[in-house]
């Protein structure tokens, strides 16, 4: 019986993937065809009027970059897959990863030249299937390891007990909390769940775990879901044990790219006669390429046996073809094949030099995506983010290592999953380990980051009190600062750690544009950048200020008139800024909120503030909400409540 509910668990998570996979192919499909190119690029989602040139080139991939004279402002970044196309991306657009990004210019990779005219080209963000395919590959390949993580979750595995191992911590500056974690993790022989709030140093707390480890000789597997999370830990241990990051170079700080396997592989012994032999093959390609491609309208039916042969023959000409041509060809065929033989021998020179470096690291770190092509097992894998991870991607990291150890918060931002047929894949083994198991997890209390006031909401609302203020951050404030207020807006940024801008007597009223699912509030940003203005008045630099909003065209709004940075609640997931303003947008006579009901979002928007958390919106209509009413009285009690707009 037990089998027979993991082979249809397995078969479920499959039907789930697709289901996802469908929907953001149909998403961004849908967006291409829905919106005009013009309406594309206001909205972040293209960039139009490029001229392209090849930025760099060799046989396995080409650059280009991809430029204009005005400046380009957009969603797209590096590491994202767009289609680049002259102004049709779904008839006729190439696929490619950007590279890298300037203010007139995107460099765009691509595994060969694309057909296009280059004076005037169009990039269009577009979705990734690589992670999908990983995701079912590694469920139809799924090790002891692998298939261990899903018997325990439904109860057919046996479950040791939570030990605990004397350490002698390296960094002097952990918490005893965060000690108890690393010990705790140290003493399981399968699994253990460190459940990290918003600053109690989860990164610290896994950096010295992963170093504790690696001290008792054992191989370390590091994934999280996001690079950003896999270079927070690199930085951490870096210098400290034999530590590689894998991963596409586009997508890797510059920070942690010394640890890079592409950097690592260039230090190598062997490195020299790699590149000798790519300099070989470059060098081949082009006396090749001097010469006629055998392309289908000029072989007139010869296959290439039969074109080598007549040249050796020195046939005056056949099939209409002159012997010259005939001679071009059969060159180009020979000098094919040896660059086809230089290249096999090229990419296993490759492969056993990354593989030597790979097997002998204490610790790898990439995604949980890309921890599928690394061709090893782990004595342990640790999974950061995972209460973001969904079962298939935890899965990977998991089906590589004998034990794992999971860090998260579950009362943070859940997983990304678009398609509603897929909404099971909200539900994370995180999760479900720290429900069933809560015997093998424990949270980490302490936080660094906000002080005392803006702590106190979160805590009460999403950890039961539970959380507590290190001495160090619990008094911090915008005085600490040396700030000068001028005006009685001022002032109270200045004598307050929660503000609350309430609309509901403006007339401040949500908005939707045509063929889009999000919402905008004019007056609402015209209150965000009045209080960005103060602040950036009373002398504070716009880099310590961030502005978070739930609904993506209220930031792309913004974008447009802030000099500070603007994102969304997940594009600021583990970040943190010394003033946080919040536009909540949704004002209407129905207390309609949609998914601002998702207080997972709430608690990730609410403490990303170090001294002064603003927040703009409708108290008549988010009050209609118990959690939000519970937001306001808070601010009422410990803050400040500012009708209408300030001045």
């Amino acid at each position: 019986m037990s089998q027979a509910a993991v082979c249809e668990y397995i078969t479920h998570l499959k039907s789930l993937i697709e289901f996802e996979r469908d929907e953001q192919r149909k998403k961004a499909i849908g967006e291409i065809r829905s919106l005009s190119a013009s309406e594309r690029e206001r909205y972040g989602r293209a960039i139009l009027n490029l001229y392209g040139r090849v930025l760099t080139r060799n046989l396995k991939r080409v650059v280009f970059r991809f430029g204009r004279g005005n400046e380009i402002r957009t969603d797209i970044s590096s590491g994202d897959v767009v289609v680049v196309s002259n102004g049709d991306p779904l008839q006729r657009g190439f696929e490619g990863v950007v590279v890298g990004r300037g203010s007139r210019y995107v460099d765009v990779e691509f595994t060969k030249i694309p057909d296009l005219d280059f004076r005037k080209v169009r990039v269009d963000l577009f979705y990734d299937d690589t992670s999908f395919r990983r995701m079912e590959e590694n469920l139809d390949s799924l090790s002891r390891h692998g298939m261990k993580a899903i018997n325990l979750m439904f109860g057919y595995e046996d479950v040791y007990e939570s030990n605990q191992e004397n350490i002698e911590p390296a960094d002097k500056h952990l918490n005893r909390f965060q000690i108890d974690a690393i010990s705790r993790a140290l003493g399981n022989p399968d699994f253990f769940i460190i459940h990290g709030p918003f600053g109690t140093g989860k990164t610290r707390t896994l950096a010295e775990y992963i170093l504790q480890e690696t001290e008792r000789g054992k191989s370390v597997l590091v994934t999280a879901e996001s690079n950003i999370a896999i270079d927070n830990i690199v930085e951490r241990i870096s210098g400290k044990m034999k530590a590689v990051r894998i991963g596409h170079p586009s997508r890797i700080s510059p920070k942690t790219k010394s640890l890079s396997l592409d950097n690592l592989m260039k230090k190598h012994s062997r490195y020299l006669e790699l590149d000798e032999l790519w300099k070989q093959i470059e060098e081949i390609s082009e006396i090749r390429d001097a010469n006629q491609k055998p392309i289908n309208s000029m072989r007139r039916g010869l296959n290439d046996d039969e074109i080598l042969e007549l040249a050796q023959r020195d046939v005056k000409s056949c099939r209409g073809l002159s012997e010259r041509t005939i001679k071009s060809m059969a060159r180009w065929i020979e000098l094919n094949d040896k660059i086809r033989d230089l290249m096999i021998e090229a990419e296993r020179i490759e492969r056993e030099i990354s593989d030597e470096i790979i097997s002998n690291a204490d610790a790898v770190l990439t995604t949980n995506s890309t921890a599928f092509v690394v061709d090893r097992t782990f004595d342990v894998a640790v999974v950061d983010e995972a209460s973001q991870a969904t079962v298939p991607s935890i899965l990977i990291p998991l089906n590589k290592a004998e034990k794992f150890v999971m860090a998260g918060d579950h009362k943070q931002l859940p997983p990304v999953v678009s398609s509603f047929q897929a909404k099971d894949l909200e539900k994370t083994l995180f999760e479900i380990f720290t429900e069933k198991y809560s015997f093998k997890s424990c949270m980490l209390p302490v936080q660094h980051r906000c002080n005392r006031t803006i702590a106190g909401f979160p805590s009460q609302a999403f950890y039961g009190g539970r959380i507590e203020s290190h001495k160090s951050v619990e008094g911090i404030s915008l005085k600490d600062l040396r700030l000068v207020a001028d005006n009685p807006l001022q002032k109270i940024f200045l004598n307050n750690s929660v503000v609350f801008i309430d609309t509901s007597t403006i007339d401040a009223g949500e908005m939707q544009k045509r063929s889009s699912r999000s919402f905008y509030n004019p007056l609402e940003i015209s209150v965000v950048k009045k209080a960005v203005d103060e602040l950036l008045a009373m002398g504070l630099d716009a880099e310590r200020i961030g502005v978070i909003s739930p609904y993506d065209d209220q930031v792309r709004m913004m974008r447009e008139i802030l000099s500070c940075e603007v994102k969304s609640v997940d594009g600021f997931q583990g970040r943190e800024k010394e003033v946080i303003v919040i536009s909540f947008v949704r004002s209407n006579d129905s207390g309609e909120i949609g998914f601002l009901r998702d207080y997972r979002r709430l608690n990730v928007a609410v403490t990303r503030a170090k001294r002064l958390l603003v927040m703009v919106g409708d108290c008549t209509t988010l009050s209609l909400d118990p959690v939000y009413r519970r937001m306001i009285d808070y601010v009422r009690n410990n803050g400040k409540i500012i009708s209408g707009i300030p001045h």
